[in-house]
């Protein structure tokens, strides 16, 4: 409960952290998604179609080399007006700005003469020319001629003359139009004449690319048109613009001031953002646009190129400092941004970013988000990624669709942010609670368990089932013998150092064979196999470890006795019985809710414990049970006894494991086996001679630790000779009996 807690804490940490950052919208988020955009349209760019109605007069690099450096005297310019003009231009729009009188004029060369009687003539016949400004402004009053003027906040005049009326419906667009206190314009003269005024802005962005064209300016508190839209009004003939903002008829605005929806001029709708910004649908930059001026000029013009269309005078001329950067191309002359943008007006190819779009983001990304964090905690982290991968892929499709069947901007890069981080938070917070289950595992297991076994549990920890289980269990009782003497002649202190060289490297020896140890009980040790992870060679592991017990054991006796004889000290060897039991027992984390342990419980337990009690009776250093031999059959057992066990009814096979698969092998082993079972066959049959017979050539083949079992043997012969067992004895013994 704390876990999942904790979990839902940081995945709504995570998502209301995103919701802010996108609600701030700091400049790395927003230039992701204009990134986005940009891609967009450099996959699907509108297609450029030469019949639309929009061309440019470019002063080129070859119109400056043919005709001079710039700038060009007037009445240059006037000449292009009136060529344009009796070809049937629709209208003329310059993207400059002439804001001051021309230094070329006739009346500025007659200023600069000497003041002498000599010059006077000259200059009088020079001031009887035509100026350059007044043959322009003439000129442009002769055509519907549209100038543009440059707005800023830093320097500059006051408003320049307005051309185009303006009609609001809902809230004033001042409020949200881009807004500067001055602007840089052409002379009065020429802004009396044009027909129409327009601002050339476009607004910078971090990375200076053009993507967006204010179709409306707010200049000391007065509406301007942008130059493009101004020169669709002039080419229609229309005389005002109609601005739809937040509060008009139809539109959804909640009772807030939204901002502008779109502006009309004629039969053309312009959709803009709230700022009254349009964006802009680029077609790859085409020379098919543009006519050189010195075409223009020279009369060498097609009168199709330029009858009835809107024509745009500007240069392209790289000294001349007029280059612009789209989405598709590095470097585009600025005229061609607003010949651009006059053809998707005309076009009706609008992109737009519809004003509930990042409200529709939010809610897909925090839906998504939470669906993703709910599936990482309940259904783990791949099908949360199969999740993740689609929800990414809908908001790509989903974007892109937006974009290339209706025109909408969808942003698809800060929902695949989020979705991602979610699902790394919510994985890396499932990893580390991971590996603290993994710590606790190693923790809880490493003191009674091989290394091996616990990296393997804590690789899966589910393959620990916490509670209790039924599962065939290979039990392992080790007991030392005459505990009682050993620790009366030694100290507290001494004692345990004893126990502790004892424990640890028989200890070591129940790990090395991927045992588990249960329990240190004063002079005892019990282990346990198969739990809790799998082993199917559980049997044989255990006899393994019991007999490298037994080997580790005569070791350290080794050692001690050497050790005793360097002090002058008296050994006495330290034996210990073990008892061997396979068998279903009840395992899992036994005890309380306050205090419990991994452990082993059932009747083979209490039967493993029996067997390593009876190795004090037979003498034997290892006893096993029935079903242990079987899961071991390749090592060297020796059939003991029948015994009855206090709480059972059926008597228990006994056998005393004497060595490994390769004793087990030995022609010597096999002899003495041999005679061994025929020992016990015949007593059983109550052939008694017959036994007494193997007992005897089992006596010289043995090891030295089974003298005791042949003697126990001899004994019972010499007793059933003497009283025979009645009818129904069935060849066992009691466990309190010889």
């Amino acid at each position: 409960m704390a876990s999942r807690l904790i979990y839902t804490v940081i995945i709504a940490a995570v998502l209301i952290s995103a919701l802010a950052l996108r609600i701030i919208d700091p400049n790395p988020i927003a230039r992701l998604r204009l990134l986005a955009f940009d891609v967009f349209q450099q996959i699907a760019p509108r297609e450029y179609d030469p019949q639309l109605p929009v061309r440019i007069v470019d002063i080129d690099e070859e119109s400056l080399k043919r005709i001079g450096q710039w700038p060009w005297p007037r009445n240059i310019l006037a000449e292009i007006v009136q060529k344009l003009q009796g070809l049937g231009a629709a209208a003329i729009g310059f993207d400059l700005i002439f804001s001051e009188s021309d230094r070329q004029s006739p009346e500025q060369f007659a200023r600069r003469l000497p003041q002498t009687a000599d010059t006077e003539k000259l200059r009088q016949l020079i001031l009887s020319l035509p100026g350059h400004d007044q043959s322009f402004a003439d000129a442009i009053a002769s055509a519907k001629v549209v100038l543009g003027f440059i707005s800023s906040n830093t320097s500059g005049k006051g408003a320049p003359v307005s051309k185009a009326g303006f009609a609001t419906a809902g809230d004033d667009p001042k409020l949200f139009a881009p807004a500067f206190k001055g602007t840089a314009s052409s002379l009065g003269i020429f802004q009396e004449k044009a027909t129409g005024i327009g601002s050339l802005n476009w607004l910078p962005q971090h990375d200076q690319i053009v993507r967006q064209l204010p179709i409306l300016i707010n200049v000391g508190g007065k509406l301007y048109p942008s130059f493009a839209a101004e020169l669709l009004r002039v080419a229609q003939g229309a005389s005002t613009f109609i601005v739809k903002a937040s509060g008009a008829s139809g539109e959804e605005s909640f009772g807030s001031q939204t901002g502008i929806t779109h502006v009309r001029t004629g039969n053309v709708i312009i959709p803009t953002g709230a700022d009254g910004q349009m964006w802009l649908k680029f077609t790859v930059s085409d020379k098919r646009r543009f006519i050189p001026a010195w075409k223009v000029l020279s009369n060498e013009v097609n009168a199709s190129d330029v009858e009835g269309r809107i024509i745009l005078v500007g240069t392209s001329a790289a000294g001349l400092f007029d280059l612009r950067t789209t989405p598709l191309d590095p470097a585009v002359p600025g005229v061609e941004i607003h010949a651009q943008a006059l053809e998707q007006m005309l076009v009706g190819a609008f992109l737009r970013r519809p004003d509930y779009a990042s409200a529709v983001e939010l809610l897909y990304m925090l839906l998504l988000g939470g669906i993703i964090a709910f599936l990482i905690y309940h259904s783990g982290a791949a099908w949360s990624a199969v999740l993740g991968a689609g929800a990414v892929v809908a908001v790509g499709a989903l974007s892109w669709f937006a974009y290339s069947r209706i025109g909408w901007l969808v942003d698809p890069v800060f929902p695949t942010i989020v979705l991602t981080a979610v699902y790394i938070t919510g994985t890396g917070f499932l990893y580390f609670r991971t590996e603290a289950e993994r710590n606790r595992v190693r923790t809880a297991f490493s003191y009674y368990m091989a290394p091996a076994l616990v990296e393997k549990l804590a690789s899966d920890p589910s393959q620990l089932k916490l509670g209790g289980e039924t599962r065939d269990i290979t039990l392992l009782f080790c007991d030392v013998r005459g505990f009682t003497t050993i620790s009366e002649g030694l100290d507290a202190e001494a004692l345990t150092r004893f126990i502790n060289r004892l424990f640890t490297p028989l200890s070591n020896v129940i790990l090395e064979n991927h045992g588990t140890i249960d329990k240190y009980m004063g002079d005892s040790i019990m282990a346990f196999w198969n739990a809790p992870l799998d082993d199917p060679d559980h049997a044989r592991q255990a006899s393994k470890a019991a007999l490298g017990i037994i080997s580790r054991l005569d070791e350290l006796n080794r050692e001690w006795a050497r050790e005793a004889v360097a002090l002058g000290e008296f050994f006495t060897p330290v034996r210990v019985g073990i008892g061997l039991n396979s068998g279903p027992c009840c395992v899992g984390n036994l005890g309380s809710e306050q205090r419990f342990d991994y452990s082993v419980i059932g009747d083979n337990v209490n039967i493993a414990s029996r067997l390593e009690g009876q190795t004090k009776t037979y003498g034997a250093k290892i006893i096993a049970g029935e079903t242990t031999v079987q899961g071991a059959s390749d090592l060297a057992f020796l059939e003991l006894d029948l015994l009855h066990v206090k709480g059972k009814n059926e008597p228990v096979h006994l056998f005393a494991l004497v060595g490994d698969e390769n004793v087990a092998r030995s022609t010597n082993f096999q002899a003495w086996k041999e005679q061994h079972d025929r020992l016990i066959a015949e007593y059983r049959a109550s052939n008694w001679s017959k036994a007494s017979t193997a007992l005897e050539a089992s006596r010289g083949l043995c090891e030295e630790n089974m003298t005791q079992t042949y003697t126990l043997y001899a004994e019972r012969l010499e007793v059933f000779r003497k009283t025979p067992p009645p009818p129904d004895w069935d060849g066992s013994a009691y466990a309190d009996s010889k």
